[in-house]
């Protein structure tokens, strides 16, 4: 494994913040289609069932009685009955995301030498955190 080149720090290590965003190791979250960046969500989706067959009419009968979900119906030539759901809508896929942790401590790669650490609850508070702490730093900069 290669070694990792660090420029040396100015300031001691209670000087600094390190701000960190872990995902932990094989945990997956059922999530909403909106949050999984779901496409069918975005855009809507068709789907295409041949009601010739037992699975095609129970698909039907379930997307007309049981889906809970807004569309449009209309038969092919070729005799397939197609759904169209308009976007905004959850699909029929089960979606799954990483849970993401937000970190602001005290310290660098150095250590935490207060040990204190806190965890952000969403990203929007994590990034308006990092976007002042950065702020602060350029104008203590611009003071000398």
């Amino acid at each position: 494994m290669q070694s990792v080149n660090r420029i040396d720090p100015a300031m001691p290590v209670g000087a600094y913040q390190t701000y960190e965003i872990r995902a932990p190791r094989d945990v997956r979250l059922k999530s909403a289609c909106e949050q999984a960046g779901c496409a069918a969500w975005r855009h809507g989706w068709e789907s295409v069932i041949d009601e010739s067959t037992p699975l095609g009419r129970d698909q039907a009968a379930y997307i007309r009685g049981q889906s809970g979900r807004t569309f449009r119906e209309q038969r092919t030539e070729a005799g397939l009955t197609v759904f169209r759901f308009e976007s905004g809508q959850r699909c029929f896929a089960e979606h799954g995301t990483r849970p993401e942790i937000y970190l602001v401590r005290d310290g660098d790669w150095r250590g935490n030498p207060t040990g204190r650490q806190r965890q952000h609850t969403r990203p929007a508070d994590w990034v308006d955190d990092f976007g002042e702490h950065q702020q602060s730093i350029a104008d203590q900069q611009q003071k000398g």
